[in-house]
């Protein structure tokens, strides 16, 4: 019985009662308790029973002072990412439609009681049910095409995403929103950047917390909201990640998926533009969008949509070190990948020693693109005789791209070039707004000098 064990054991089979179960809870004292059943954290030692409230928050009873137990409902199955329905009766005069596909992460997450951590399990259903606010802004539909935590995503994972995003941008949705775990966010939103960027008619918003939703601290609501007022009512249409944009609930910021990074673990506005503005304030208390820039792809400007997927899984991205030698990247040549994306120091820099392995993997037709690892600013390959080395071994400057942007775009560019050549070509053309012009010292963090 999902870890139960003892008198909690023999109570919830009496019952037939299982996690997921409504139970009805009486207690010696006279105290009446209705909930959902959870499943129970593996290495508790009291014996109680696990109770979702209404109200979100979870509590223990314990089993010896329980008199009465029974099952007086069922948690709603899980739905289908391929039966859609409206969720919630949206507010009067909303004439706009959102689908919401959910993939997983914290903001879809609760404290689980079989291992006592935070996995996914909120349904993309549940959570909009949760935060019936947002239906101010739009009539939202959802469906569960996944559930893992981000870490676990990976390039066919994005894969399906595209294909998911784009069977309901053909529905005739006005936006669609991505629910997902923050820490590889920015990757998927790059992927859906290269995949969507010659024809997206409608915004696509990936969302996320930093705070799973059974938290009383939890920003996942806020967030949500922001997302759909973003998907239905946003000017541009691009590939952005909406989240908080300060610490409390005021604004949130839209970055553009080619230009965002998650430069905190904890803090709610952990989501920043790097070297460049975000797209816009979103206030989803006020209903409004403040657009910070005017070079977006504005909503219904393209004649429609155009889907380039698919994802070369064997590149990788490689952290430059002091003491690093040449061994490193021939053990990535030698096991067969295709393209490498290395972050240098500074301007990009490596030592002499690994720039002969990126000799022999452009001789070998493997593109090595370097990124820098400082995040803010640009690759200056012609600065010092070590960048100009590295030029002549062959590598691809990314200019000011991120890396992790960098790596998505190599994986993307490696499904359509035939040669060296041509992944250079699509390397060092701007396409999804991941390459900028020099920019000044104000496109630091916010946080380092001052809000926006």
């Amino acid at each position: 019985m999902e870890q139960y064990r003892g008198r909690s054991s023999e109570l919830l089979a009496g019952a037939k009662a299982r996690p997921g179960s409504i139970v009805r809870i009486v207690r010696d004292d006279g105290l009446t308790v209705e909930g959902t059943l959870m499943p129970r954290y593996a290495l508790a030692g009291r014996d109680v029973i696990v109770v979702k409230l209404e109200n979100g928050y979870n509590i223990g009873i314990r089993a010896d002072r329980i008199v009465k137990l029974e099952v007086v409902g069922e948690r709603r199955p899980r739905g289908h990412a391929g039966a859609p329905a409206p969720l919630a009766e949206p507010a009067r005069g909303v004439d706009k439609r959102v689908y919401v596909v959910g993939t997983g992460g914290t903001i879809a997450s609760r404290i689980d009681y079989e291992t006592g951590a935070v996995k996914p399990y909120i349904e993309a259903e549940e959570l909009i049910q949760a935060v019936p606010e947002a239906t101010r802004y739009a009539e939202i539909y959802a469906g569960e095409l996944m559930s893992v935590f981000s870490e676990n995503m990976r390039p066919d994972l994005w894969e399906k995403i595209v294909d998911e995003v784009a069977r309901r941008v053909r529905e005739g949705y006005d936006g669609i929103i991505v629910a997902h775990g923050t820490d590889t966010m920015g990757y998927t939103a790059a992927a859906l950047s290269f995949a969507f960027h010659r024809g997206l008619p409608v915004p696509v918003v990936l969302v996320g917390a930093q705070r799973s939703s059974d938290r009383p601290s939890s920003d996942a609501a806020f967030n949500f909201t922001a997302a759909v007022l973003t998907a239905a009512r946003a000017p541009f249409a691009e590939v952005t990640v909406v989240m908080h944009g300060t610490l409390s609930d005021t604004y949130a910021l839209a970055h553009r998926g080619t230009r965002v990074r998650k430069l905190h673990s904890s803090r709610r506005d952990a989501f920043q533009s790097v070297n460049t503005l975000p797209l816009a304030r979103v206030w989803p208390l006020k209903g409004e969008i403040e657009m910070l820039r005017d070079d977006y792809r504005r909503r219904g400007e393209s004649e429609g949509l155009i889907v380039e997927n698919g994802f070369c899984r064997r590149v990788a991205l490689i952290k430059y070190y002091p003491g690093m030698t040449r061994e490193v990247i021939d053990m990535f040549i030698d096991n067969g990948f295709r393209g490498l994306v290395i972050e240098g120091t500074g301007f990009g820099h490596v030592s002499d020693d690994v720039i002969e392995g990126i000799r022999r993997a452009t001789r070998e037709g493997i593109p090595v693109v370097a990124a820098t690892q400082t995040v803010f600013g640009r690759v200056n390959l012609r600065v010092y005789a070590t960048g100009r080395k590295m030029l002549d071994a062959g590598v691809i400057p990314a200019d000011d791209m991120l890396a992790e942007t960098a790596y998505v775009k190599l994986s993307w560019a490696l499904k359509r070039a035939s040669d060296l050549e041509e992944v250079r070509r699509i390397m060092t053309t701007n396409l999804a707004g991941e390459i900028g012009e020099r920019q000044s010292i104000r496109y630091y963090p916010q946080w380092y000098h001052g809000r926006l």
